[in-house]
């Protein structure tokens, strides 16, 4: 890989093949690191590895919510590149259609956002702690501003995403003796696939919500994680950057 900020350095994306995931993943690739990719859509990832040099990408289709599945890709990763030096947290989902307000919501929805928003980050950082524990390393957790803002409807993803939050900062005290920064990002309306499925009037309302006055792009969120695994973020750890255009301010 050529010359950057990440040079030598291993990366890994969990939920990578759209949106905030592949802009990370090619935000590292064009910074000199390896990335390993996992998530359910292989075409997403086949799109990921189209006009890119060969064996600075490994991609692995499979479902981030099956903790065997996250082992085997794991061992896969360090087979082809050797240990873990960065760790994007980024798989996460609300319930999307099945989305409802609390008292009319289903324990099924709720443990499938747990699921997939909480549980696959502890996995996927359990896999790489050890390592990380004997030589340094980052770790970028996904939460929401949603968690911070407590939208309607979204009360279970809230509280999966406050639960990153809590575990991001219990975990960077454990691990800041050994090398190891520990944050998260919380980012707010972003151009993503599931964004762009929203009405008109939805975007335009959330658009007026938000005080800089726009939507933003997977790349504003790219920048902020590379930013977090990068050296100028060392004596950073335990913290949550919203990136939402000023809808929380704290």
């Amino acid at each position: 890989m050529g010359e950057g900020r990440f040079a030598g350095k291993v990366a890994v994306v969990t939920g990578a093949a759209n949106g905030i995931g592949a802009a990370t993943v090619c935000r590292f690739l064009d910074e000199g690191a390896r990335v390993a990719a996992i998530d359910r859509e292989a075409e997403g990832l086949a799109a990921l590895l189209a006009g890119r040099p060969p064996g600075g990408l490994l991609t692995m289709a499979g479902d981030c919510t099956d903790a065997a599945v996250l082992a085997a890709f794991h061992s896969q990763v360090i087979a082809a590149f050797g240990a873990v030096d960065i760790l994007f947290n980024n798989v996460g989902q609300s319930g999307r259609e099945r989305a409802a307000e609390f008292h009319e919501s289903t324990e099924d929805v709720w443990r499938f956002v747990l699921e997939v928003s909480l549980l696959t980050t502890m996995r996927m950082t359990r896999l790489v702690a050890p390592a990380m524990r004997g030589r340094g390393g980052r770790i970028i957790n996904m939460s929401s501003d949603a968690a911070f803002v407590g939208d309607a409807r979204l009360a279970d993803y809230a509280a999966a995403k406050m639960g990153i939050v809590g575990f991001t900062r219990a975990v960077a005290r454990e691990l800041a003796p050994h090398g190891v920064t520990v944050n998260a990002v919380a980012p707010g309306a972003v151009r993503t696939r599931a964004h762009d499925q929203l009405s008109p009037d939805v975007v335009a309302r959330i658009r007026d919500a938000t005080p800089a006055g726009f939507i933003a792009e997977p790349e504003d969120v790219a920048g902020c994680v590379a930013f977090l695994a990068s050296d100028d973020a060392r004596y950073i750890t335990g913290q949550t950057l919203l990136i939402d255009g000023g809808r929380w301010m704290n």
